[in-house]
């Protein structure tokens, strides 16, 4: 048998719309709950670093120890004899992204012989200003001319300052180097260099003299100067 319908005159029990009064009761106590819980979360790192060792570094009145692979001014390497191991082949210049080195390479001759190979680098700036220190430069290197050093402090006043030339970044001679140009080891090869054959200079080796970059024998310099004197009397 079918239900009837509601009758005009019959009530239905009113539908419930709201939470209920514990559910209510709960929400509120939640809410009571975060508004006190939230700050004191907020300062829950500040709370676990109070009681930690402090980390400050004294700089620059200690100085700071670097990690022995840490990126920080290029160096141009030399072989043991004291020749460079730059061969101005310009691909660390196109491996760089900031667009930072600038190469000039150049011909050896037997009497001016700056690396052991046919070129050297004749020209070699890094600007400073533009370089990011990635090393993608040092990877490109063929030879292994260029590294990076632990040296960081290269801030400066002038933009100018900030650009160093080959000069600045050359290494330093050590013992049983002679500086370039000079001739290559007798008996040796370019291949020699590298497969490390050459461990230093050879007996009675000479520095040459460096025409390209304007230098004199001494004869012609020393009758320059007597000149000049003599114009000047």
């Amino acid at each position: 048998m079918s239900e009837l319908p509601d009758s005009p005159g019959s009530k239905r029990p009113a539908e419930s719309t709201g939470p209920t009064g514990s559910t209510a009761s709960s929400q509120s106590s939640r809410s009571s709950e975060d508004k006190f819980l939230n700050p004191v979360a907020g300062f829950g790192v500040t709370f676990k670093a109070m009681f930690k060792k402090r980390l400050t570094e004294q700089y620059p009145e200690t100085p700071k120890v670097t990690a022995p692979r840490f990126h920080g001014r290029h160096q141009l390497n030399r072989h043991p004899d004291g020749l460079e191991k730059c061969v101005g082949c310009e691909l660390c210049a196109w491996a760089c992204p900031a667009d930072a080195i600038y190469v000039e390479g150049a011909d050896n001759t037997e009497e001016e012989r700056y690396s052991p190979g046919e070129r050297y680098g004749r020209v070699y700036q890094i600007n400073y200003a533009r370089c990011i220190l990635c090393g993608l430069c040092i990877e490109a290197c063929p030879t292994r001319a260029l590294t990076m050093t632990n040296e960081f402090e290269l801030a400066n006043t002038t933009r100018e300052s900030l650009i160093y030339t080959k000069d600045e970044l050359l290494a330093g001679l050590q013992e049983g180097m002679v500086d370039s140009p000079h001739a290559i080891f007798p008996g040796m090869d370019e291949q020699d260099y590298y497969r490390g054959l050459v461990t230093e200079a050879a007996p009675g080796a000479e520095r040459q003299l460096a025409v390209s970059k304007g230098e004199k024998p001494s004869d012609e310099a020393g009758e320059s100067n007597g000149a000049t004197q003599e114009v000047d009397a």
